[in-house]
């Protein structure tokens, strides 16, 4: 049964730093890319950050680009967020999943692989 627990999520001002964490289980998590997603309330859920297999190559929404950085450690089965310089758009809970990507128009769209999803983490950016 695949399984992801995050962690790490909290309230911090505008500009403030959080780094979440995912550990996963129940699917071969060094095969796969791993995502970060993320559900504000009354939006729909999306992609925010995608790193590779082998943690080489990493990808990022536009929003987050430059103030966020996915990582992962395959020994661990788990896969880290550094957020930085946050604003109070970036609020929502937070979600990992097994990611795959598709190229439409010449970029790469990132959905998760898996139906089931964790609990989330909520993470609050707000003075």
């Amino acid at each position: 049964e695949v399984h992801f627990v995050e962690s790490g999520g909290g309230t911090v001002q505008p500009g403030g730093t959080l780094t979440l964490f995912c550990e996963a289980s129940g699917f071969p998590f060094s095969s796969y890319a791993m995502g970060w997603f993320r559900q504000a309330p009354g939006k729909d859920r999306e992609f925010v950050a995608a790193v590779n297999w082998n943690g080489i190559n990493s990808y990022y929404a536009d929003s987050v680009k430059g103030r966020f950085t996915v990582s992962r450690d395959n020994a661990k089965n788990t896969v880290s967020l550094q957020m930085t310089s946050l604003k109070p758009e970036d609020t929502a809970v937070y979600l990992c999943n097994a990611a795959g990507s598709a190229r439409s128009n010449g970029k790469l769209i990132w959905g998760p692989e898996y139906d089931s999803w964790g609990q989330g983490t909520q993470v609050t950016v707000s003075s």
